[in-house]
């Protein structure tokens, strides 16, 4: 599938030039291995994938979501079984579209991350998120010690 978001249609250099000198300063937790060029570059062609698909899935929810919300006026005869279940589907639609638009903004957060070259710095405690969670998660933006703490307020 051709990449389409206009991120993508730049070149891989031209989207993160100082890729290559950065990357030294991308932090891994003890006994990890150094980031690489290589590892890093695939962990953005993922996200610019997953953006692409990502838009591509909003476009037609947005769609989806507008057809349901036209048509939610014109059901002047239908019973209240038909009006619940239509507005059980809208609710889930734009459950979806929300889900989806945060999904984007994440990805879109961890390549200006790595474009910025501060991918992989907790961004509560400023230590490394590691580089295993990363490879898992690449849009991981807290180490586990502080993620846990978050989910625990």
């Amino acid at each position: 599938m051709p990449i389409q978001n206009e991120e993508a249609a730049q070149t891989f250099k031209e989207r993160f030039p100082r890729l290559a000198k950065d990357v030294k300063t991308f932090p891994v937790r003890d006994g990890e291995e150094p980031w690489t060029t290589k590892d890093v570059k695939e962990l953005a062609e993922e996200l610019l994938a997953e953006v692409d698909r990502l838009t591509v899935d909003l476009e037609a929810a947005d769609r989806e979501l507008s057809e349901l919300l036209r048509n939610s006026g014109d059901g002047a005869g239908d019973d209240q079984a038909d009006s619940g279940s239509s507005a059980l589907e809208r609710e889930q639609e734009l459950t979806f579209v929300n889900n989806t638009r945060d999904l984007l903004q994440q990805n879109h957060r961890a390549l200006s991350r790595i474009a910025a070259g501060t991918y992989g710095t907790c961004e509560s405690c400023g230590g490394p998120v590691g580089k295993a969670r990363l490879q898992a998660f690449p849009r991981a933006t807290l180490c586990v010690a502080c993620k846990q703490r978050e989910e625990r307020r």
